[in-house]
């Protein structure tokens, strides 16, 4: 297996793991360094991109306002609404989509909505995937326009 297959499959653990980190973060209402701390020493991590997982959660929790409202346009309730692990997805993604232009915006939505099938509600995928379609027209347009 190529290098890069190897940090993709450990940048796709670190986003499940992320998605749960936040999932937690969210209902807590803990410190997010108390969360990953939690996470570092309770999750299988050395098999996920550490790093990364940091990054997506300290992104998420620093820029949560910002993300939410970039949300809001493209949701048909109140972001405190959304089901926690859809609110975590969705959370998650439009950080990338938002903070992360080194990964393609197709990544970003296929890993959001394999989380959301994997940790959401039967249908949630397709609500998340909605959601991101219309922020990855809005902040990746141009990303969008030539694939």
């Amino acid at each position: 297996m190529s290098q890069q297959g190897i940090d993709m499959q450990a940048r796709s653990r670190a986003r499940r793991r992320a998605l749960q980190a936040l999932y937690a973060w969210q209902l807590s209402g803990s410190h997010m360094n108390a969360v990953i701390d939690q996470f570092r020493h309770e999750q299988d991590m050395e098999v996920a991109d550490l790093e990364y997982f940091e990054d997506l959660l300290h992104g998420v929790e620093t820029n949560v306002d910002a993300l939410d409202e970039s949300l809001r346009p493209h949701i048909d309730r109140e972001v405190a609404q959304i089901d926690p692990i859809e609110r975590a997805a969705l959370r998650l993604a439009a950080y990338e989509l938002k903070f992360r232009p080194d990964v393609p915006y197709r990544v970003v939505i296929n890993e959001a909505i394999e989380v959301t099938k994997r940790f959401g509600a039967d249908h949630g995928h397709s609500y998340v995937n909605g959601v991101l379609d219309k922020l990855a027209s809005e902040l990746r347009a141009v990303e969008k326009t030539r694939s």
